[in-house]
């Protein structure tokens, strides 16, 4: 039986799929594959069949509707945790996070680490073909999440990852609500506060050349809005602790 199971989310991704079905099977001949399509329009879950057709690893989960980038996830890890597996990938279907990365870092996570991030803003880390603003933006995001959680991960955004599914099981899952680039950060900063080994894993980063981006004002909004307010209540709570201990002595 595997002992990884790659996820790739799906919403009107039928230009890509097949392509990065390909390219994750020729890096990881051995792993499994679960689709999670929220009933593209485009006919992306279709397609998502006839691949399974093809590749006896890959499975297809069709969900009613769209629903956002976390829950999509949050239903490939349930999937994930009922079957077994030990190591669970998270992997964009657009191609922007090449597959071929994937065995370095599922070495790490057998290594030892709980989470392995695909990082563009470590050392070796880059993105291509993003106009200046895009990458401003992307810095800046990740600089204002990690300010306020006083958090060490250089890209806290990231969702090219490995987890390790004993982490997984112990996160409390149903708890989490957040959704796409907000998603990635309340996932990585609950690893962190509960002082697990993170490893970073640099990557190119490549803009996808199909399709459009999922990318919209809201999400950016979520992210704002919840990023400061987990601030806010890390702050207000070791405060209180603080005040507390120094009562007690």
């Amino acid at each position: 039986m595997a002992d990884t199971l790659v996820i790739v989310p799906t919403y009107n991704e039928s230009e890509t799929l097949r392509s990065i079905v390909e390219r994750i099977v020729a890096a990881v001949p051995t792993s499994d594959l679960l689709i999670v399509d929220d009933n593209s329009p485009d006919g992306t879950g279709a397609l998502a069949d006839r691949l399974s057709g093809q590749y006896p690893q890959l499975t297809v989960l069709h969900r009613s509707g769209k629903d956002g980038l976390g829950r999509a996830y949050l239903a490939g890890f349930a999937r994930a945790l009922e079957g077994g597996y030990d190591y669970v990938v998270e992997i964009d279907a657009d191609g922007s996070h090449d597959p071929a990365e994937l065995p370095a870092m599922l070495a790490l996570a057998r290594g030892g680490a709980a989470l392995v991030i695909g990082s563009r803003w470590v050392p070796g880390g880059s993105i291509r073909d993003w106009p200046w603003i895009r990458q401003f933006i992307s810095r800046t995001g990740n600089g204002y999440a990690r300010f306020v959680l006083r958090s060490s991960i250089r890209d806290i955004t990231a969702g090219y990852r490995v987890y390790r599914s004993e982490l997984l099981r112990g996160m409390h899952l149903e708890t989490v609500s957040s959704q796409g680039y907000c998603f990635q950060v309340e996932m990585a900063w609950r690893t962190e506060r509960a002082k697990q080994v993170i490893a970073e894993h640099p990557i190119e980063f490549v803009e996808r050349a199909h399709g459009s981006s999922k990318m919209h004002v809201g999400i950016v909004a979520e992210a704002l809005l919840r990023v400061t307010g987990w601030g806010i209540a890390d702050r207000l709570g070791r405060s209180a602790r603080s005040r507390t201990s120094h009562s007690k002595a």
